[in-house]
């Protein structure tokens, strides 16, 4: 099947500027194919054979680029500078005091408001032969969104193994200032257009610790809780919407689960966590370097945003799995540290490695 790798490009759409915003699609085998578009370097299709061999789209988002532009939802987005909140939207730095703009409630939200998900990024390379892959780029100037420091960003999405997907980002700055990227994909592994919710879907997490956060998804001013005993505890797979309705105060301040995970993996690669799709046989694992991964289900999807296929995304029609640094961490000195100084280099890698089991 070696001859079924390869890489495409073609035109996405264009931005009210006149720019053209391009789509590379990078193919594995047996139908495995991952469509990056350069507007937020968005993964803005992943498609993945189920325990028949039949392939489908398992990622939310839209059809066409006039969606992406309409409303920002962060669908398969590339987030940043700072993924997940900042309390108040402000931070010390040195002794000086920065604030960010505020988009979410009393706090600052994936970047701000025009973050790098809403920005045009450049390709960079194009990786042929037998694991096709793309490394697009973008240059944050000092003072974007009041972040500090010029940021110099490039990430690489390639296909890596029969049905594997591999994302590294890559960032360096001349000033001192904090980093957390991530990827924002909203997953159905019965099809971005299948109409079933993600609750039946089972799910596993390597972690025995959560962050408990405030009603302004902030994390408390406590340490790491632990899952024993709570519908937060995924050590052993089980239905994501097993525990969901319960009376938990946690569920209530998240809507549902909207919570960071406490990794172990000492920045290496390790499995963070693995989600299987009972109808389609569907099986997706996440591995990560990362010392946090959010699990969101889907909380926030009201009906009012129409999709692939025409669908209406409603509540837990998907669920986010973002590995990254833990929120507020700028404000938590006993959080892992988003700082980056020059001459050092902030990197992240996550690998989404695919299977399917006959149910």
């Amino acid at each position: 099947m070696a001859g079924s790798r390869r890489l495409e490009k073609d035109l996405f759409g264009t931005l009210p500027d006149g720019r053209d915003v391009e789509r590379i699609v990078l193919c594995g085998e047996g139908g495995f194919e991952a469509r990056i578009i350069t507007h937020g370097a968005v993964l803005q299709a992943l498609i993945a054979p189920d325990a028949k061999g039949s392939c489908d789209d398992i990622v939310l988002g839209h059809d066409a680029f006039a969606g992406y532009l309409a409303e920002r939802k962060f669908f398969g987005a590339t987030v940043g500078r700072y993924a997940n909140r900042i309390a108040g939207g402000r931070f010390s730095l040195d002794g000086e005091t920065v604030q960010l703009p505020v988009n979410n409630g009393p706090n600052a939200l994936h970047g701000g408001l025009d973050g790098f998900d809403r920005k045009l990024w450049d390709i960079a390379e194009l990786h042929g032969g037998a694991e096709p892959g793309v490394t697009l780029s973008y240059v944050s100037p000092h003072g974007e969104e009041n972040y500090p420091g010029r940021l110099d960003v490039r990430l690489t999405y390639r296909v890596t193994g029969q049905a594997e997907l591999s994302l590294t980002m890559e960032a360096r700055t001349d000033r001192p200032t904090i980093v957390n990227l991530t990827n924002h994909s909203f997953f159905n592994l019965e099809g971005a257009t299948s109409g079933r919710s993600i609750l039946d879907h089972r799910l596993m997490v390597a972690a025995a610790h959560f962050l408990a956060i405030d009603p302004t998804a902030i994390p408390l001013s406590e340490p790491p809780r632990a899952i024993a005993g709570t519908p937060f505890d995924f050590r052993e797979a089980r239905p994501v919407g097993e525990r969901i309705r319960e009376s938990d105060q946690q569920l209530r301040n998240g809507k549902g689960y909207d919570h960071t995970y406490c990794l172990a993996g000492d920045g290496k690669l390790h499995l963070a966590a693995r989600l299987e799709a009972p109808i389609s046989g569907r099986i997706m694992e996440l591995l990560t370097d990362q010392p946090g991964l959010q699990v969101y289900s889907g909380n926030y999807l009201d009906g009012t945003i129409s999709g692939k296929g025409g669908k209406l995304y409603r509540q837990s029609d998907a669920i986010c799995l973002e590995p990254h640094i833990w929120p507020d961490a700028p404000n938590r000195p006993d959080f892992p540290s988003p700082r980056l100084d020059p001459g050092e280099a902030y990197r992240h890698h996550t690998v989404y490695r695919f299977a399917a089991r006959r149910p």
